[in-house]
């Protein structure tokens, strides 16, 4: 995971990371946790969630979405990398563009 996800909710699909290397950052809901290797995090539809590298080099990570689908939008989000981007950073606004269709909403600051 190369680049920080902004906060977000998976109106339908649970995901689950495991993280094999490194310290992923997860913003739940109203708290901040340290995921390291080895360790899982269930990211349940409906709770708003971030995710932020916290290590260098950034953490490798395995990440499962249930219902499926979500390889769907990774690809269609690879397409669309510049125009959903700006200054190398994803733009949430932007993003809402290609999210909705994959029933998920990115916050817009």
């Amino acid at each position: 995971m190369a680049q920080d996800i902004p906060r977000h909710v998976h109106h339908k699909a649970d995901e689950g990371i495991y993280v094999l290397d490194g310290e992923l950052i997860v913003e739940f809901d109203d708290r901040t946790d340290k995921v390291g290797k080895g360790q899982f995090v269930l990211l349940p539809h409906g709770v708003p969630h971030a995710l932020r590298c916290g290590s260098t080099p950034p953490p490798r990570v395995i990440q499962i979405s249930s219902p499926g689908g979500w390889e769907c939008f990774v690809e269609d989000l690879v397409e669309a990398r510049p125009y959903v981007s700006v200054g190398g950073r994803l733009d949430p606004a932007k993003l809402n563009s290609i999210a909705a269709k994959y029933d998920i909403t990115y916050e817009v600051p």
